[in-house]
């Protein structure tokens, strides 16, 4: 399976590399260069900045961090439709209009994290020390001797 993987990941760079090959390895280097000088800082900031200011669990950071990672990756594929930079475009090409991009990833947006403050909500109600308003489950008697 994994020859499999390398035979696709080759015919794939093979069919790349015939265009506009120079074009190409600048985007993946650029992007490289772009993603570990500038971004992965960004992020790790932003995250020790969240993680100041919420003196809270450790693990209750993932509810922040999954939606927000999320949520940029979603903005990352899509941010030429949701800046509005290709409108013209999009609606060329597939005749539908782009205007509802920006509103839809907001609203994805505040899903994932409402989702999320949800599932912190359960967690929190279910860790409480009364539990979740349930027995504890009965124990076995132990074996007798007769």
């Amino acid at each position: 399976m994994l020859l499999c993987s390398f035979a696709l990941t080759a015919y794939a760079g093979v069919r790349l590399l015939h265009g506009d090959w120079l074009g190409i390895v600048l985007w993946i280097v650029g992007a490289a260069v772009l993603h570990d000088l500038v971004l992965l800082p960004l992020y790790a900031l932003v995250d020790r900045a969240v993680g100041a200011v919420l003196p809270a669990p450790a693990s209750w950071i993932n509810h922040i961090r999954v939606p927000a990672f999320v949520s940029g990756l979603l903005l990352l594929v899509w941010f030429p439709l949701i800046l509005g930079e290709q409108t013209r475009r999009y609606e060329r090409s597939t005749g539908l209009s782009a205007d509802v991009f920006l509103w839809r990833w907001l609203l994805i947006t505040a899903a994932l994290f409402t989702a999320s403050a949800l599932w912190l909500a359960l967690r929190l109600w279910h860790a409480r020390p009364g539990g979740a308003d349930r027995e504890p489950a009965a124990r076995p008697a132990p074996p007798s001797d007769t």
